[in-house]
């Protein structure tokens, strides 16, 4: 539920005609603009693309999706199908397909969850097309021949209660409020189980592990409050297990008639994870299993009968923690250094003895790790691919913030490079919401590397790598560390040698943009270049419209600046739009969307019209000796939503 915005009609007519006709005019002049520059890179382009195609087929094509586990059977998707193979069946030719987006006209359409029922008679699935940020839920009876039961518009999440009822939450205009239920069986029938009063809570639903419960989950971006569906009543009315708290969250799971509650509450304010009777579920009567350390970010968690896995990172490094809940001990595992993400494979059944994931990194493929309760270790999948890259260097620094805190870098550069200060570099940051940069596998970042790129991503504060107190410091009024930890990062890695000013690049996406403009305006000598995709560089413009449908929830992460005036002048200190002024910026890229619900166009328009006035300014002012104009170039794809694109689309990006 990361970002912003979406413009709304109002009734004030005047207003909003003019602002539509100035922002059709802003648009058609920067659509001219970008036709008239972009064959200048028509041969670059092509060179890049062909390089790019070759690195996806080379890496990617037998990498896969996570695999959904269900006893003897593996359901799995690929290039817009799903398929069902059998366990440890070595012939890739035998699988059944069981959906095809292409059958069913779905084709622009990519998946994002497919739940399989109990008994495996039904498969619900959200298909999202890129244009828009809601998805369609089809729902297929798997019996001889596969056939759609069902199509729901406008689903976020589902899950099974049982092997012929099905709950999910509706989604309209970025908001996720209710929840409903509907039957498969004789008598088919859908009504409301829960609707959320409140506009700053994003409603969405999981099922435990062991399948007794389903969890309705109502979460803002401080507070959550749970209810319990049992399954094997499904019709009864939900159960509350511990009222709203502010700034308490928790999630929940279920073994032997006790809740595991993953939770905030207590101090430190970081998770921890507690237990309670499903009898007596309220906060008081939670006692504490296990405390993470300090600084260490929860990154998953999995429930198995015996035992449970937490995914964890710390200083940089993945760990995986295995609790035994049978000998109470706890064990820590170091997973491969040059791993960065991880991505849990889906284990229906919580008897089962092994827990898959998948290991990347921005220049490693994911590869397919098993960890075995049984044997109690780590198994890499063999699988038949090319080797991961070892001529790839990771290095993990700590740069000294204004404040003295420690904000950790992470590096990748080329093992055979030589004079590292000559060569250019692109810097990552994000520093918003709790959330990590996105570290995942990207064929681009492997060809910057084979071409003699360094790579630096800085996780920064407003970030959630080292766990909820890290993206504290960096939120509401504490923004600005965020922008000093981002300026101390560059600094340093250009102190260490790892390139200089002008060959350094910085990019961002979504709220990323609010520290990357901002280091703009403070800092633009530090670096040559700045590339944004679908970028937040209008903070307080958009905070102070309430009309927009996630401005009241997104309060919790940059305040309220209608409300609150030091709020507002604190904003007003950062905002990259706000502090615009003529002075020698950086050469500028922008992506936007003419249909981003989270970002109006409007206010990027705005940015890149001012910025490229401040930039004409400066150079007409001064005349020194090698004084050159930054390119400031918007390109607007009427294609595409908000950061979130297929392979296809994001390759023609």
């Amino acid at each position: 539920q990361e970002g912003t915005r979406i413009p709304s009609k109002r009734k004030q007519n005047t207003p909003i005609v003019t602002s539509e006709l100035l922002q059709n005019d802003l648009l058609k002049s920067e659509q001219e603009i970008w036709n008239g520059i972009s064959p200048t890179y028509r041969s670059m382009t092509k060179r890049i693309k062909a390089k790019l195609e070759e690195l996806h087929n080379k890496y990617m094509f037998n990498a896969g999706s996570p695999r959904i586990r269900f006893g003897e059977n593996v359901y799995f998707e690929e290039n817009g199908c799903v398929f069902l193979s059998k366990a440890g069946d070595g012939d890739e030719r035998n699988v059944d397909i069981l959906f095809s987006t292409d059958d069913l006209g779905f084709s622009d359409a990519f998946m994002q969850r497919i739940r399989i029922s109990p008994d495996q008679r039904y498969m619900a699935i959200s298909l999202k097309s890129e244009n828009s940020e809601e998805a369609t839920c089809v729902i297929m009876k798997l019996d001889n021949f596969p056939v759609v039961e069902k199509i729901i518009p406008s689903v976020f999440s589902f899950e099974w209660a049982t092997k012929d009822v099905l709950y999910y939450t509706s989604q309209k205009n970025l908001k996720c409020q209710n929840v409903f239920m509907t039957t498969f069986n004789y008598q088919k029938c859908t009504k409301l189980v829960y609707a959320e009063p409140d506009a700053r809570f994003f409603v969405d639903i999981y099922c435990t592990k062991d399948r007794r419960f389903l969890t309705i989950n109502s979460n803002s971006k401080t507070t959550s409050e749970v209810w319990l569906v049992d399954c094997r009543h499904p019709f009864e009315l939900p159960a509350l297990v511990q009222a709203r708290t502010k700034g308490v969250i928790y999630h929940i799971e279920h073994r032997n008639d006790e809740l595991y509650i993953l939770t905030t509450y207590g101090e430190p304010a970081e998770y921890k994870l507690m237990k309670a009777p499903v009898a007596s579920s309220s906060k008081e009567n939670w006692q504490l299993v296990y405390a993470l350390e300090k600084k260490t970010k929860l990154v998953d968690f999995e429930m198995f009968s015996d035992d449970c896995i937490m995914f964890l990172k710390n200083a940089g490094h993945l760990y995986l923690n295995v609790i035994s809940f049978v000998s109470h001990s706890v064990q820590s595992i170091k997973l491969p250094s040059w791993a960065c993400e991880f991505e849990l494979e889906s284990h229906p059944e919580h008897t089962t003895s092994t827990c898959y994931f998948q290991l990347s990194s921005p220049v490693h493929p994911p590869k397919r790790f098993a960890y075995s309760f049984k044997e109690n270790n780590l198994i890499e999948q063999a699988v038949q691919e090319v080797p991961i890259t070892t001529n790839c260097h990771t290095t993990r620094l700590l740069a000294k913030s204004k404040d003295e805190t420690l904000v950790p870098i992470t590096v990748f550069h080329n093992m055979n490079s030589k004079e590292l200060h000559r060569k250019p570099l692109l810097v990552h940051v994000y520093g918003a919401y709790g959330i990590d940069l996105n570290m995942s596998f990207k064929e681009e970042k492997l060809m910057l590397i084979e071409e003699g790129w360094i790579l630096a991503y800085c996780h920064v504060r407003g970030g959630g790598e080292l766990g909820l107190s890290w993206h504290k410091d960096g939120c509401q009024h504490n923004k600005l560390q965020g922008l000093h930890d981002l300026r101390a990062c560059i600094s340093l890695l250009h102190k260490l040698g790892f390139s200089q000013p002008k060959h350094t690049a910085l990019a961002a996406a979504s709220a990323g943009g609010v520290l990357a403009g901002a280091l703009c305006n403070t800092d633009p000598e530090l670096v040559r270049a700045m590339v944004l995709q679908a970028p937040f560089v209008d903070v307080l413009n958009t905070m102070m419209k309430t009309h927009l449908p996630l401005t009241v929830e997104e309060q919790e992460e940059w305040g309220n600046p209608l409300e609150d005036e030091k709020c507002m002048k604190y904003i007003k200190s950062y905002c990259p739009y706000q502090n615009i002024r003529p002075q020698c910026y950086p050469s500028v890229f922008i992506t936007a969307y003419e249909n981003d619900q989270r970002i109006p166009l409007t206010g990027v328009l705005r940015y890149v019209q001012k910025l490229r006035k401040a930039a004409l300014c400066h150079a007409s002012r001064t005349s020194k000796k090698g004084n050159w104009i930054p390119n400031i170039i918007l390109d607007v794809q009427t294609n595409g939503s908000h950061c979130d694109s297929s392979w296809e689309h994001s390759l023609n990006e």
